[in-house]
């Protein structure tokens, strides 16, 4: 018997509605459900089990996310210390992260029967680094944003690869983003789609004061640093998360992370297929 736990996001107006679907499902086909206690109220009644979370994670197989792309980012953050492959069910709008919609889930069965494939990606990990200490490190599925949040004008993002500089970009912000994270804030901010199989490190400036300003690859293996005019108010905001204040003389250093997020598929389309269909849907 396989153990399933499900995160959904239940302020997405059909979640709790989905997840309940989930659970029915995966329950006929033989699997051990598990929910978190917390949302135990919103879902009573459902053929599942309600652990605490820290729990749940430990004990489950893999992990099932229901919501949009924000919220199966959210829960790979919970599953990635436990080393769980998560598979994101769509309960929002494109989802480029998920694996099945709501009209899929008979194919769950699968997941039963090993019927399925894992992804990894890589991730980032962002360094908050002032007095020569490292006072915060985070782990970015998406991306890392440095943006200014003072007066609406032009401020300097010095950046260095490898430490040496390579430019400084006059402009809101700059993101630096996985392949994984091409598909979010850095392709609304003008950069490209990367396959997730081809691992790098995107670097596409936000509202850049020079139209020669565009997104850069560089390879996974480079280290790249940030610092930004304190008079800013510069913040660091990893994965959409609450933005971390950026200290006067601070560095921010990004780097490819140790460890990896892994993504369930169950269906055979290809990253292009995928792509297609949600563009289309976008348009």
């Amino acid at each position: 018997m396989r153990t399933i736990a499900i995160l959904p996001n239940l302020t997405r107006e059909n979640a709790a509605n989905v997840t309940a679907d989930i659970c029915r499902t995966l329950t006929q086909f033989g699997a051990r459900v598990l929910l978190s206690d917390r949302i135990a109220d919103a879902l009573g009644g459902v053929p599942a089990s309600f652990l605490p979370e820290r729990e749940m994670l430990g004990q489950c197989d893999l992990v099932i996310a229901v919501g949009g792309d924000g919220s199966i980012i959210y829960a790979s953050h919970k599953a990635i210390p436990f080393g769980k492959p998560v598979l994101g069910i769509n309960a929002g709008r494109l989802a480029f992260l998920a694996g099945l919609e709501r009209h899929e889930l008979p194919l769950l069965g699968r997941l039963l029967t090993g019927e399925y494939t894992t992804e990894r990606r890589m991730l980032l990990c962002a360094q908050l680094i002032a007095d020569e200490k490292v006072q915060s490190e985070s782990l970015c599925i998406n991306d890392a944003v440095i943006s200014r949040t003072g007066a609406a004008k032009l401020t300097e993002f010095s950046v260095e690869a490898d430490g040496k500089r390579m430019d400084a970009y006059l402009g809101d912000g700059v993101i630096f983003a996985t392949p994984t994270g091409s598909t979010a804030y850095s392709l609304s901010a003008g950069g490209p789609i990367v396959d997730p199989s081809l691992e790098s490190i995107l670097l596409t400036p936000v509202c850049p004061h020079v139209l020669s300003a565009r997104t850069l690859l560089f390879s996974p293996d480079t280290s790249l640093s940030v610092r930004v005019s304190s008079d800013a108010s510069p913040v660091l905001t990893c994965d959409g998360r609450d933005p971390l204040p950026i200290p006067a003389n601070a560095v921010v250093r990004i780097r490819k992370a140790d460890t990896n997020a892994y993504f369930i598929r169950i269906k055979t389309d290809s990253f292009m297929d995928i792509l297609h269909n949600k563009l289309q849907q976008r348009s």
